[in-house]
C-alpha cells in the first residue's frame, strides 16, 4: 500500500476513534459517574484521562512534525520511505485493554484534574483538529523523517505517523474500558430490578 493510502487510513482511524469518544458525552450521568467494582475510573475520569494524555502526546507530535519537515530538506523521500515503511500493526496492542501492564505518569491521572465534561468534549474536538493538521502538514511521507522514543510497552523509536496511531490506539483502549464500565453498570442495574 502506498503512503497516501496509509495516511488516508490513519486519518479515517483517527476520525472514527474521536467520533466514538464523542458518543460517550451523551450518555446518562449515572453511567458516566459509575465507578466499576475494581475501583477503576468512571467514564467521566476515562474521558478526562484521554484528553490529558492527548495533550502531552500532541506536544511531541507538533514538535516531531516541525522537525520532520525540517529534516525533509535535501532528502530523497522515496528512499527514506522504502527504508522506513509504516507498520501500524506494531501499535495494535496499545488499543487493547489489559494487553500489558501500563504505568502512566501521575500528571495523567484524571482524579487529580476534575474537568467539566463540556470542556473535555471541546478539548477532544480541538485535539482531533490539531492531530489532523499535523497529518496535513506531512502529506507525502515526511512524518517518517523524525523519531522520538516511546517507552510504553517497549515500543522504542516511533515516527510522527506512529505517534498519531499511538494517540488513536490509546483512545481505542479507553473506549474498551468505557464499554466494560457500561456492561457492568447495565448488569448491576438489571440485578437491582
Amino acid at each position: 500500500m502506498d503512503i497516501h493510502h496509509q495516511l488516508a487510513d490513519l486519518r479515517a482511524f483517527m476520525q472514527a476513534t474521536f467520533a466514538a469518544l464523542a458518543t460517550w458525552f451523551d450518555q446518562p450521568p449515572a453511567l458516566l459517574d459509575y465507578v466499576p467494582a475494581d475501583q477503576g475510573w468512571s467514564g467521566r475520569e476515562i474521558l478526562t484521562h484521554v484528553g490529558l494524555t492527548n495533550h502531552y502526546l500532541l506536544i511531541l507530535i507538533e514538535k516531531g512534525t516541525a522537525k520532520a519537515l525540517h529534516n525533509s530538506r535535501g532528502l530523497e523521500l522515496a528512499a527514506e520511505l522504502a527504508a522506513q515503511p509504516l507498520n501500524p500493526s506494531r501499535l495494535a496492542p496499545i488499543g487493547l485493554l489489559h494487553a500489558f501492564p501500563w504505568l502512566r505518569p501521575a500528571h495523567m491521572e484524571p482524579r487529580d484534574f476534575p474537568t467539566p465534561l463540556p470542556q473535555v468534549r471541546q478539548q477532544l474536538r480541538n485535539q482531533l483538529v490539531q492531530a489532523l493538521a499535523c497529518l496535513d502538514r506531512l502529506p507525502d511521507g515526511q512524518g517518517v523523517l523524525y523519531q522520538t522514543t516511546m517507552t510504553v510497552n517497549g515500543l522504542g523509536k516511533l515516527n510522527v505517523y506512529e505517534y498519531l496511531y499511538f494517540l488513536a490506539q490509546h483512545a481505542q483502549r479507553h473506549l474498551l474500558q468505557l464499554a466494560e464500565n457500561a456492561t457492568e453498570f447495565a448488569a448491576l442495574a438489571a440485578s437491582e430490578k
